[in-house]
C-alpha cells in the first residue's frame, strides 16, 4: 500500500503519495475541488513503468487549508518545491483541468525541467462567452450554498450512463466533495477562472499531448484545438462520448493513452 507523507513549503504543508517503481519520474496534478486520489486510476496502471508523484494542492484533501487569494505561481512553487523534495531531476508532467493551467505555467517557466508534458481537460483562449460564462459560475460558488456547487456541475462532469451504472463511486466523489473548506475551494475556483495563457502558448516547445472529452462543456473540444493550433508539435485527442472527468470515467483509456504518447521518448532513445 502507498503510504502518505508531508512536506513543509513555507506556511503549507502537501500530503503526497509515491506510486510504482518504474524509471520514468511522472508528476500528476489534479483539479479543484479534488485530491490525489484522482489520479488512483490511472497510477495503477501506470506504476510499472513510472515513479508517480501525486499530492494534494494547497487547500485541498489533507494538504493545508491555507484561506486567503491563491495565485497560480503559489501551486506552482508548491509543485516544483516537491519535486525537489522527492528528487526528480527533469520529468514527465501531466495536469488535469485547474491542474493543466499549473502544468502550463510550469512549462512556460521551467521548461527545460520538463520531459514530456500532458494537458487533460483544461483551458487555454477562452472566447468572451466562454469568459463570462465561468465567471457566473465563480459568482454562483461564492454566494451559493455548500454542495450546491457540486450538484450543479455533477451533469458536466460525468455521462448519465456513468453517474447511473456508477451510483457507489457517485456518491464516494460527493462525499468528497463535501469535505472541502468551501473558502479554499472559491479561491482556487478562481485561479481556474481568471488564468489563461492562451496568447503564449507557442512558448511552450516541448513535446505536448492535449485532451478533452467530446461532451466537455468548460474544457471543451475548441479550446483543445486551440492549444494544439498553438504549441508547436502538439499531439490532440478528443475522446468520444466522454465529459469533464476523464480521469474517473474512463481511466483505462486515459492510462493508455498517457502511457503510448510518453512512451514515445522510450522508442526513441532506443
Amino acid at each position: 500500500m502507498n503510504r502518505d507523507r508531508l512536506f513543509t513549503v513555507g506556511d503549507v504543508t502537501l500530503t503526497y503519495r509515491l506510486t510504482g517503481s518504474g524509471p520514468e519520474p511522472l508528476v500528476c496534478v489534479h483539479g479543484v475541488g479534488a485530491s490525489l486520489e484522482a489520479w488512483e486510476g490511472i497510477a495503477k496502471r501506470l506504476d510499472r513503468d513510472y515513479t508517480i508523484l501525486t499530492f494534494d494542492l494547497r487547500g485541498h484533501g489533507k494538504s493545508s487549508k491555507i484561506n486567503g487569494r491563491y495565485e497560480i505561481d503559489d501551486f506552482v512553487g508548491d509543485t516544483l518545491a516537491l519535486v525537489e523534495e522527492v528528487g526528480f531531476d527533469t520529468f514527465h508532467l501531466a495536469g488535469f483541468s485547474l491542474g493543466g493551467l499549473i502544468a502550463q505555467r510550469i512549462a512556460l517557466t521551467h521548461l527545460h525541467r520538463l520531459r514530456r508534458l500532458v494537458l487533460l481537460s483544461t483551458v487555454a483562449g477562452r472566447t468572451d462567452e466562454e469568459r463570462q460564462r465561468v465567471l457566473s459560475r465563480l459568482e454562483a460558488l461564492r454566494s451559493g450554498e455548500r454542495g450546491s456547487h457540486y450538484d450543479a456541475s455533477v451533469s458536466r462532469w460525468f455521462s448519465e450512463t456513468f453517474q447511473a451504472e456508477n451510483p457507489g463511486l457517485m456518491a464516494e466523489l460527493r462525499r468528497r466533495n463535501a469535505e472541502n473548506d468551501p473558502d479554499c475551494y472559491a479561491s482556487a475556483y478562481r485561479v481556474l477562472a481568471e488564468t489563461d495563457f492562451g496568447g503564449l502558448l507557442d512558448r511552450i516547445r516541448c513535446p505536448t499531448l492535449i485532451a478533452t472529452g467530446e461532451d466537455d462543456i468548460g474544457s471543451n473540444p475548441r479550446m483543445a484545438r486551440f492549444m494544439h493550433e498553438n504549441i508547436p508539435g502538439s499531439k490532440l485527442k478528443i475522446l468520444p462520448g466522454l465529459r469533464h472527468s476523464i480521469l474517473q470515467e474512463a481511466p483505462d483509456q486515459v492510462a493508455k493513452m498517457i502511457d503510448d504518447f510518453l512512451a514515445q521518448k522510450e522508442k526513441a532513445d532506443g
